[in-house]
């Protein structure tokens, strides 16, 4: 798949574009700025754009029920109202090291929210899973980049990535608690050099993952060998969602944040949104269950 074929759908100019999250029920992609904090919200049938200005470092979303967001800002959750833009916190963490923040974050089958950190010293960061009853529980630590994750059709295994480590990581899932063990690696990209950001799933249980620094996303099968990769015209994209009627079109945020001017002439459209079209189907957005909190 040839790089003619990806789509630049939105001039953003992003600093830091993350976490697409595709809305099946209106047909359009939620995803966020993190740096200019800002929750944006586009339609791909007319092209327009809008956003939420959440005012704090806004780095992941999930859907949570009827115009309804669930967004993790610097150290809290929150809730966003996408008809009045209103932001309603609910859980604040004390991280356990400075200079550490949310980072990227998805929900389950289950409804539970998984959440990960990003921290400025190696090894310090984790991985949390908050629950529907407002319990949060960290299940993975070691981490200092925690991205693009997720599971694999039946269940049975889920997926985090380390950017810092260049390394995503397959663990045995169990449904029902949420528990996860056995970690091992299952791709290594530290002899290319490029780290690996937000991924998705497809039907088929393929990876698609963003490569920061690659200029690329790379598409790899279960057992972790690459099958595909499919150039884009920014030096970092940074997460990808499957989205469209029949959840076949990639989604692709980007990134121009500590880009040399050199840098962003060579990728003038960095930051800005693209889709492709795939010969896969995506696995459908997971919302967050929990109805108790409401706007």
């Amino acid at each position: 798949m040839s790089q003619s074929s990806v789509q630049n759908v939105l001039t953003a100019r992003a600093r830091l574009g993350e976490c697409p999250v595709w809305d099946a029920a209106h047909q359009q992609l939620f995803w966020v700025d993190v740096y200019n904090h800002r929750v944006h919200q586009f339609d791909p049938a007319t092209g327009n754009d809008r956003y939420f200005d959440v005012g704090d470092l806004v780095s992941a979303i999930a859907l949570a029920g009827n115009d309804r967001l669930l967004i993790a800002l610097r150290d809290r959750l929150a809730f966003l109202n996408t008809q009045t833009g209103e932001i309603v916190p609910f859980y604040q963490i004390e991280f356990p090291h400075p200079n550490t923040r949310f980072n990227d974050g998805k929900c389950d089958s289950q409804g539970r929210f998984w959440i990960g950190s990003i921290s400025e010293a190696l090894g310090q960061a984790a991985l949390y899973r908050y629950d529907l009853d407002g319990s949060l529980h960290v299940m993975e630590t070691g981490l200092t980049i925690s991205n693009g994750s997720g599971w694999s059709p039946d269940e049975s295994t889920f997926y985090l990535t380390d950017s810092a480590q260049h390394k995503i990581y397959a663990y045995d899932f169990e449904v029902e608690t949420g528990a996860i063990r056995d970690r091992r690696v299952l791709i290594n990209l530290t002899d290319e050099g490029v780290e690996p950001d937000g991924l998705a799933i497809d039907k088929q249980g393929n990876l698609w993952s963003a490569l920061w620094n690659g200029w690329c996303v790379a598409c790899f099968n279960p057992t972790g060998q690459e099958i595909l990769r499919v150039s884009v015209s920014v030096q970092c994209p940074t997460s990808v969602a499957f989205g469209g009627t029949d959840l076949t079109d990639l989604y692709v945020t980007s990134a121009s944040v500590g880009l040399s001017q050199t840098e962003i002439q060579q990728g003038f459209n960095a930051g800005d949104l693209f889709r492709f079209s795939t010969h896969s189907i995506g696995m459908p957005t997971q919302p967050f269950l929990d109805s108790s909190r409401d706007l």
